[in-house]
Formats: structure tokens, sequence, C-alpha cells
């Protein structure tokens, strides 16, 4: 006889991606294929008390239900939710990346939701690619103003360019961008008479030099591509750098997105933000790297804005503690942090003098108002 854990994290759905970790522990029995059907329906009708990006992963987890019937009501119940739950939640970085792509795929045609959804750095390149085969002009602007988007998912471009409602002067633009990061797409016409536009005829097939690809780059240095690769000599990680340096932009993004942490090190140093910030958005970056990119005090400004805007990263207390005492992360976002910090924390602080002064400020005030005695009444 087995005995149930208290609070354990029951299976996902058979295809489900992923588990209900992310829910309330008392909640999550309303998603377990184990539990009766009459407790999954309550979710799949959102009878449920969830937040509201819960309520959209709850959903979208339900839409693998073994239960027909269970089924069908979830994926009836998200494409009907109120603007007071769908407002907010695809809104929302934290929510699962493949729960924004299908909410993309459901919400497509309402305008609104779809731009919230494609300006939303989690939801997934490959649902964006798909809704720019035929979505409207303006969210084809959107799609187009994401310059990381496009060199790091080549279909979007691809679906821009054969998708009716986009204006030429938008392909153009975007086309133009593309070539001068170094994409090549041999089979996108658009693509072949931009590279005539910048670089004249003789451009035609290929622009000049376009240095070595991710690929490339990949198969001469083994220890750039598994994670669990030995540390590199350092003469290769020098002849890996100033391969790195002759790469074209949008090769550089791939190998962010490919590469182990080594390529990564050595990529998040880039002079360019588009390359810095698929770094720190690169689905296999570590907690570790993410800590030391807090505490570079010379790091880009993009890259610290993802990691204090992301607040699962943030829940680290050794993340915001560096992010408190990097002199690049803006007061209003330190204040928040440090109202936050314990009072041996804040009393360290106060006496830190490698911690900007207004922080050493600050901390030293909240201390004395966290250990100042209450006043009898």
């Amino acid at each position: 006889m087995t005995t149930a854990v208290p609070n354990a994290v029951p299976a996902p759905p058979p295809g489900c991606p992923f588990n209900a970790e992310f829910l309330p522990p008392n909640l999550r029995k309303h998603v377990d294929p184990a539990a009766p059907v009459p407790l999954r329906m309550m979710a799949a009708k959102s009878l449920v008390p969830l937040s509201p990006s819960d309520m959209l992963g709850a959903l979208y987890m339900l839409t693998f239900d073994p239960d027909a019937g269970v089924r069908d009501t979830a994926a009836k119940t998200a494409a009907g939710l109120p603007d007071k739950i769908l407002g907010s939640a695809v809104r929302d970085e934290e929510v699962q990346p493949p729960v924004l792509g299908y909410f993309l795929g459901l919400l497509k045609g309402k305008e609104a939701y779809a731009e919230m959804l494609v300006l939303n750095a989690s939801t997934p390149d490959d649902a964006v690619a798909d809704v720019s085969k035929d979505c409207s002009a303006k969210l084809a602007e959107i799609v187009g103003q994401n310059q990381l988007r496009l060199l790091r998912h080549e279909d979007i471009l691809r679906n821009l360019c054969v998708n009716p409602n986009v204006p030429v002067s938008l392909t153009d633009n975007v086309c133009d961008f593309a070539v001068r990061s170094g994409l090549v797409l041999a089979d996108v016409p658009q693509m072949k008479t931009a590279r005539i536009r910048l670089f004249g005829p003789e451009a035609a097939e290929a622009p000049p030099d376009p240095g070595p690809t991710a690929e490339q780059v990949l198969q001469e240095f083994q220890e750039v591509a598994a994670e669990d690769a030995a540390p590199m000599e350092e003469g290769k990680r020098l002849t890996l750098a100033q391969r790195v340096m002759k790469m074209s932009i949008a090769e550089k993004i791939k190998l962010a997105t490919l590469g182990n942490k080594e390529a990564r090190g050595t990529l998040i140093r880039d002079t360019n933000k588009l390359v810095a910030v698929a770094v720190i958005r690169s689905p296999r970056i570590t907690d570790g790297e993410v800590l030391t990119c807090a505490a570079n005090k010379a790091m880009m400004d993009d890259v610290l804005r993802v990691i204090y805007n992301n607040r699962e990263w943030t829940k680290n207390q050794k993340v915001k503690l560096a992010l408190v005492k990097n002199p690049k992360v803006p007061l209003t976002i330190t204040m928040k942090f440090l109202n936050s910090f314990r009072d041996a924390e804040l009393k360290d602080l106060a006496r830190d003098k490698n911690v900007p002064a207004a922080v050493q400020s600050f901390a030293k005030k909240l201390h004395e108002k966290k250990t100042a005695p209450k006043k009898q009444g």
C-alpha cells in the first residue's frame, strides 16, 4: 500500500510539457489526471480561486486532460476568458512559454490581446512566427520591431514576407535590418533585393564575407556545444573570442541560444545589446551566470533590466543583493528590493564602502527605522 505524499506535485497529463508546480499546493488536485473528474471540471469551468496567470496555466494543462469533456470545457473557457483575467495574465513573463504560445494562437483574432502576447518576451518565437503569416499590418509592425526575435527565429521574417497584409515598406525595412545583421535567407526574394539595395548587384546571392556561422563555431570548438564540456584552455578561449568577433550579429545570437556556458561567457561581453540580451534570455542560462551578470558593474543596462524584472530570479536573495550593490541598477529598483531585506543585511549594506552612497544612506535609514524602539501608547 502506497501512502500519498502531502503537497506532492501530481504527474502532468500525457503530452503536457510541464507539471502543476506553479499552482498553490492545495489547488493542484484540480489539474491532476488521477483526481475525480468533477474536481478537474471545476477548474475547466474557471470555478477555482486562481490568480489570472495561474488560471491560464491550469486551463492549458486541462486541454491535455484524459477526459474529453474536461478538455473541451477547458478549451471553451480559455477562448472566452474575460478581460479582468486576460488583461494581466497575457502580459506576465512568468507564465509558462507553451501557455503563452497556446493563447496567442487562440486570441490572434483579438488584436489587443495578440499585441500583448507578441510583446511578451516569454511568448515562444514559433508562436509569433505562426501568427506572422496572416496577422494585420498593425500587429506585423509590432512583430517587425522586435529585432532579437527576427534574428533568433528566421521563420518570423519568412512569414512576414509572404503575409498579404504587410506593406512593402515594412518588409523592406525588416529585410534591410536582417541583411545588415548578417542574416542570409536564400529562399526569401525580398532578402536578395535588400542585399542588392545595400551592397550592390554583386551581393545578389550572398553579402560580402558574412563571417563564420554558429554551426561552424560549434563544430570547430566542441567545448562550446555541450553544457557538461570541460573548461576551455586559455589559448583556445582566445581563438574562440577572435572567431566570435568575425561573426555577424545574427550568427552571434544563434550561438547565444545554442552554445553552452563558455559561449555565453564570451558573448555576454559583446558590445551589441541584441547579442548580450540573447545570452541572458537563453533558455540554457544558469542561476550562477545570472548572479555573475547581476554583480558585474560593467554589465549592459539592457541585461540588468532583464534580470531585475524577472520575478523568479529576484526571489534569490544573492541575486537581489548583487543588484542592490550594482551602481548601474536604477535607485527606484534598489529601494524596492531593500524594503524586503532583513535587519542584519541592511546593517551590512549601510557599512559597506563598495555600495553606492545613495544605497548606503537608504539602507541606514531603513535599518534605523526597523530597529527603533516602538513608542508606548
